[in-house]
């Protein structure tokens, strides 16, 4: 069943979020820097640290000429650390190779560091209203349900994900870029994971409700746990890092999980292994860049 998107858009003209990266005068670079910020975090969560980056670095050669701990540093809690490296390393090139510019294309955007495939899309679409399809566990379930009659997606498929949208999208360039968006949006506040607010829903027809919302039958869906998992341990040690001045004794980073020395080791080898952690000729750790 098509998707009907003058109906998604009109919707969309009313109940589109605020969000800071969205207003007028936000670059290509800011915008790139926010999808980088937002891949697994939620949007309360980067508002702010974003407004802190616009602020801090403008540009990216701003980024490029400041080391990795004051990115990592200023990263904060955000998680999944390696994005901040990543995008730094990217800000190197764009100012380097660039001239200080993101690209406008998937491709170009697909040669830079730290850019997949959802990344180079969402900038060429957000930041230059290029019709590309934009894909992301949202708009999967918009499409699943309202298009297939299905209660949640099945596994990822890059070549039919991106079939799917592209024949949703408008022809016309800059109603496709916002309908884009609007399909984002309607699966963040609307067609959610959990309790779809259906009656609210302003597509007048969609599969799943016309065939009487199905429960999906596919395979268990794991649950991503944190507490006392490695990836809690490696943010409680680059947290000791990020406060303090410089290279710290290993005892202050033992101190932060007793209850299992092995566990920690391997968080800590892992955080050295990627690169976010250095040793020192003297023994201390520190912050990639401070050692």
């Amino acid at each position: 069943m098509p998707i009907d998107t003058d109906a998604l858009l009109g919707w969309f003209d009313t109940e589109e979020r605020d969000l800071p990266w969205r207003r007028p005068g936000v670059t290509a670079w800011q915008i790139l820097m926010s999808e980088i910020m937002l891949q697994q975090t939620p949007v309360s969560r980067v508002a702010p640290i974003w407004a802190e980056w616009v602020q801090r670095w403008p540009v990216p050669s701003k980024m490029a000429a400041s080391s990795q701990a004051e990115v990592l540093r200023a990263w904060g809690k955000l998680g999944y650390p390696r994005r901040a490296l990543r995008l730094h390393e990217c800000a190197g090139v764009l100012a380097a190779e660039h001239g200080d510019v993101v690209p406008d294309d998937v491709d170009t955007l697909l040669s830079l560091p730290g850019i997949g495939a959802y990344t180079a899309r969402a900038v060429a679409c957000f930041a230059y209203g290029q019709r590309v399809p934009v894909v992301d566990t949202n708009v999967r379930r918009v499409v699943a349900r309202a298009a297939h009659g299905a209660a949640e997606p099945g596994n990822p498929s890059t070549t039919r994900d991106l079939a799917d949208v592209e024949a949703i999208l408008p022809i016309e360039r800059t109603r496709a870029a916002r309908c884009s968006a609007a399909l984002m949006e309607l699966g963040a506040l609307i067609c959610t994971a959990k309790n779809p607010a259906c009656l609210l829903c302003p597509l007048p027809e969609c599969s799943w409700i016309e065939a009487g919302r199905p429960a999906y039958t596919g395979p268990p869906k794991k649950v991503q746990k944190f507490a006392g998992t490695d990836r809690q341990v490696r943010g409680k040690l680059m947290a000791v890092l990020r406060e303090s001045d410089g290279p710290v004794e290993r005892a202050e980073l033992d101190v932060v999980w007793l209850s299992d020395p092995g566990q920690r080791d391997r968080a800590l080898d892992s955080l050295l292994v990627d690169g976010l952690v250095e040793q020192t000729e003297t023994g201390l750790f520190a912050l990639a860049g401070e050692g």
